[in-house]
């Protein structure tokens, strides 16, 4: 697949106003986007998140390392042409309207007025908000105004699409409506690089994800190399079995559980799973599944992000407070 984003090795340094102390914000951090997926960028607060979305937008320069996107350079403005993004804490002009402002936004990409106009009430539509469009902003709640950014996103048209915590202030249908346009927007052909603190989301959407803690990698990967337990385990899912206790009886059973009303889930040790996958069928039961054990984001996330207790003061944007480069 082509390459929409390469991050080769990028860092970014900051220094105190007082001590001049040097604060490594982003430390040698490398990652590959291809064209059509959804990639999750993810850490807690303060991993550093904010500043590398600063650094592929353009926003502030790297320190050290390199981006490319789409060919280009941040800087490259027939590269940000291509691109929609959404900060985690966009402002916006709040005397106006969801048209009005989309209107500004469609003028500086130079979209012509009847386009502009039919693309502006699609994605207000698209976004929930066709109701609310002659609403000044000032009277939106947070969560109307994160759908009003997303629209401001997509109004370009954009290949890539860069978003900054989109799903935050949203309620849990704001959320799945948010998550089915992402969905969406692949099925357009359209790449996201999207973060976000909510996991349950991450992992239902990404094809591949990059964990950040305190400005370095901790994890890399397809969600299914990276949720793959190395426990040595693997999980069977079996239907018409009704024996629970005996099973866990069996050599090379760790445990069995029951799974909805007429099915059983055993974790097992690998090298002795065939040989479950056999007793089990002649013991009248159907097989519906074989698997490695996997673990959670949610695990994944905690085991690879634990905080030592005494860290830099930070702020939700990953950039150490009072500081300058």
């Amino acid at each position: 697949m082509d390459e929409i984003i390469r991050v080769e090795n990028l860092s970014k340094t900051f220094r105190t106003p007082f001590r001049r102390k040097r604060v490594d914000a982003v430390s040698n951090v490398s990652f590959v986007v291809r064209r059509g997926e959804i990639f999750g960028f993810l850490g807690p607060n303060g991993a550093g998140k904010t500043t590398t979305i600063k650094m592929l937008t353009g926003l502030i320069q790297p320190t050290a390392g390199t981006v490319s996107m789409l060919g280009g350079g941040p800087a490259d403005l027939s590269v940000r042409a291509r691109i929609g993004f959404l900060p985690e804490q966009p402002y916006f002009y709040d005397y106006l309207t969801p048209v009005e402002l989309l209107d500004v936004f469609g003028r500086i990409f130079g979209i012509p007025a009847r386009i502009r106009k039919e693309r502006i009430e699609s994605l207000l539509t698209q976004v929930g908000l066709f109701e609310a469009r002659n609403r000044t902003l000032r009277k939106f709640s947070k969560g109307m105004l994160q759908r009003t950014g997303i629209a401001q996103a997509l109004l370009n048209d954009p290949e890539l699409v860069i978003l900054d915590e989109p799903l935050s202030g949203l309620d849990p249908v704001g959320r799945k409506e948010v998550n089915d346009l992402i969905a969406t927007l692949r099925q357009q052909g359209k790449t996201i690089f999207f973060s976000s603190h909510i996991l349950a989301d991450i992992e239902r959407l990404c094809d591949r994800v990059v964990i950040l803690d305190r400005g370095v990698t901790k994890a890399a990967g397809t969600l299914s190399e990276l949720l793959t337990s190395d426990s040595g385990e693997r999980e069977i899912l079996a239907g018409g079995i009704t024996d629970v206790s005996g099973l866990n009886g069996l050599d090379g059973v760790v445990r069995c559980e029951t799974y909805g009303t007429d099915a059983v889930r055993i974790v097992c040790e690998s090298a002795a799973s065939d040989r479950l996958v056999g007793t089990l069928l002649r013991a009248g039961g159907t097989i519906l599944g074989v698997n490695d054990r996997r673990i959670s984001l949610e695990q994944l996330f905690v085991s690879r992000t634990i905080r030592e207790k005494s860290c830099p003061a930070t702020d939700n944007e990953g950039e150490v407070r009072g500081v300058s480069e």
